[in-house]
């Protein structure tokens, strides 16, 4: 708004100021008579009262008559005129005619010279023409800077009807110079989120039918067994394996529905995240001791002796942390090492494990929702939502989550900014 008021506002200015300048000077130089009628009148006056009463109007006869210019001698009793309104030899005074017309008087000795009726404005059409080419100048002042800003707008409206007829990928390109291009970037930045918001809810549609699909199977099988576990002579241990199984499918279920609506919820709670001033040190401490308990493999914690805090949301860091040090226990054969970092970018909290490393062409999709790697200790296990979900977090924390492998080497890697510190 700012810099579209400033432009528009020095260009009709200085248009105002261009245009007004020049015709002014046109018009002085080749148009404007002011005084041009005065200064004849008066000098023909001064040479008739040179000469005798007798022959002044003699030779006002021997001039060539003008219709446009009419010139009478008058005796002074002819003509009345207020006090405030004194004749002289080189005075001219002017009394209207009509509307458009009026008569010029100057003193001749003890006569009036009388021009006239003459025209008021003799130059008025011309003074009209000027008129018209001041506004249509201005006009195409106006249309320089309209022009371009209608073409561009014109643009974003097409863009805009495109974009809501399904067509995802439309993108607006308009010049630096461009009026509305803050605009038309806001626009673009949209259309991207919604078209990967749009591509998004597509693949975990079909991903999530495909992940639901084999346990709901083996529940609708287990279903149609069930009747024949319940007979009175079936084995009651067979019974209750059969049933642990069901439980099982159905806590895989549970688990999938669970890591979906924590995955979608991480997009709607952009504004509503409850940032605040958290001890990464603590918390990576205490995540630490509560994941110990449930699995054999040593976790070494390297934290630095001064404490680094953060600003951040201590939950979703946890879980991001719970992710990645659960995974390092699937994999790992010794130990897993977690570490904390600082420097002037920012801070780093990395796992490593020993397992047999992520194949290259998994690296690239192994943030992607329910991607799996093909790694022979993974099988099926799992939704492929875990790291997806630790990339959502450190997104919505402006970080980063990054990984290097190698066999015999993992390490991924959370960031967070120096605008992330306290």
């Amino acid at each position: 708004m700012k810099r579209l008021f400033i432009s528009l506002y020095l260009l009709l200015s200085l248009g105002f100021l261009g245009i007004g300048w020049t015709l002014d000077n046109l018009w002085q130089n080749n148009v404007d008579e002011k005084g041009a009628l005065d200064a004849p009148l008066v000098a023909l006056a001064q040479v008739l009262a040179t000469l005798p009463p007798a022959e002044r109007q003699t030779m006002l006869d021997a001039i060539e008559a003008n219709p446009d210019f009419p010139l009478t001698l008058l005796d002074s009793d002819q003509v009345a005129f207020s006090s405030e309104q004194l004749l002289g030899p080189d005075k001219v005074i002017a009394t209207p005619y009509d509307i458009n017309h009026e008569f010029h008087f100057v003193a001749v000795g003890e006569q009036v010279l009388m021009a006239g009726p003459i025209a008021i404005d003799p130059v008025a059409s011309l003074r009209n023409i000027y008129n018209i080419f001041f506004y249509l100048l201005l006009a195409f002042i106006a249309l320089i800077w309209v022009w371009p800003l209608s073409k561009d707008l014109k643009t974003l409206r097409k863009a805009t009807k495109e974009f809501g007829q399904a067509n995802w990928n439309t993108r607006i390109q308009l010049t630096k110079r461009s009026q509305v291009l803050p605009l038309a970037n806001t626009f673009n930045d949209m259309a991207a989120h919604i078209s990967a918001l749009i591509e998004n809810q597509k693949h975990l549609s079909n991903a999530v039918s495909h992940e639901i699909r084999t346990p709901l199977a083996r529940l609708k099988f287990a279903l149609a067994l069930l009747p024949q576990y319940c007979l009175p002579e079936s084995d009651v241990a067979k019974r209750q394996r059969f049933l642990d199984e069901m439980q099982l499918d159905i806590k895989e279920m549970e688990n999938l529905l669970q890591e979906l609506l924590t995955y979608a919820s991480l997009e709607t709670q952009r504004e509503s995240l409850n940032f605040e001033r958290c001890d990464l040190n603590g918390l990576v401490a205490q995540t630490i001791r509560r994941l110990q308990s449930h699995h054999p493999t040593p976790i070494i914690l390297d934290v630095p002796e001064e404490t680094i805090y953060l600003i951040a949301e201590p939950s979703l860091v946890e879980r991001a942390l719970q992710n990645l040090v659960t995974n390092a226990q699937r994999f790992s054969t010794d130990d897993i090492i977690v570490k904390i970092s600082q420097d002037s970018d920012g801070v780093r909290l990395s796992v490593t494990d020993d397992g047999e490393g992520i194949l290259e062409e998994d690296q690239s999709k192994i943030f992607e929702p329910f991607y799996r790697s093909a790694s022979s200790k993974n099988g099926n296990k799992g939704h492929g939502l875990g790291l997806a979900i630790i990339k959502r977090i450190m997104d919505r924390h402006h970080g980063e989550v990054s990984l290097q492998s190698r066999p015999g080497f993992t390490q991924f890697t959370l960031y967070w900014p120096a605008a992330n510190q306290v």
